[in-house]
């Protein structure tokens, strides 16, 4: 049972591992304790990724009460999948057709951030760009050949990498300069780029909904371990006071 679950929490990182390159990676500035961030991850998330990726080890309960979000409104505005507020948050794409479309069944997005890091998820979702020679139109820098379309090419437009002229050692080479959008997407490039903070910030949190708790509590421990010692120091002084 426990080679089973080891199994299919590795599906993931198999998955993604069959993307990579060396282009450097953007910094991630998340933050966990920022509410309206994780909200918006999440709302994110839902409407643009849950169609194809899920999170099989999440629950929407769970995920609403970290979030602050009430339970009704969640699972009016954020529950697409599942009959009750207790159910885990997953797809409802059938796992041979998406197969078939795509090649593979998306990978589950639980612990994406904690197989691949928040930075590299960062620049991923910044880094699409039209390339008319792929199955979906587009392609990615930090994924090549990605086998999958620009969901969120409504809210960032039309991506295109840009390149410019520079000499290198005699001869004139096209250097790549970054990904420039056309325009027509509702969100300004900023505006997009928090945006996509904010999904990553969400993906952070589902990789381990406890870490804000876990580091509370961690300081409690580390204060009562303190005090502790001040106790068993003055007991080993007492207990040595004679014999010196």
């Amino acid at each position: 049972m426990k080679l089973a679950i080891a199994a299919v929490m590795l599906v993931p990182a198999l998955v993604f591992a069959a993307g990579g390159s060396n282009v450097p990676l953007d910094k991630a500035n998340y933050d966990l304790h920022d509410k309206a961030s994780l909200q918006n991850g999440a709302k994110l998330f839902m409407n643009y990724c849950l169609g194809c990726h899920q999170m099989q080890y999440q629950r929407y309960q769970r995920t609403f009460a970290d979030l602050g979000i009430p339970d009704e409104l969640g699972e009016e505005h954020l529950q697409f999948t599942g009959d009750k507020v207790s159910d885990y948050i997953k797809s409802a794409m059938p796992a041979d057709a998406a197969a078939t479309w795509f090649g593979a069944p998306p990978p589950d997005l639980t612990l994406v951030a904690r197989v691949r890091g928040a930075d590299w998820l960062y620049t991923y979702l910044r880094t699409f760009y039209v390339d008319e020679s792929r199955p979906f139109g587009v392609n990615n820098l930090v994924f090549p050949d990605v086998g999958m379309p620009h969901v969120l090419q409504e809210l960032q437009g039309t991506p295109s990498k840009t390149t410019e002229r520079r000499m290198v050692d005699g001869e004139m080479v096209d250097r790549y300069v970054g990904i420039k959008s056309d325009g027509t997407g509702e969100l300004s490039p900023s505006e997009y780029d928090e945006a996509m903070l904010d999904l990553v910030n969400f993906l952070v949190y589902t990789g381990e909904p406890a870490q804000l708790q876990r580091a509370g509590i961690g300081k409690w421990v580390l204060v009562f371990i303190l005090v502790l010692f001040i106790f068993v120091y003055l007991l080993k002084k007492d207990y040595w006071r004679e014999v010196h």
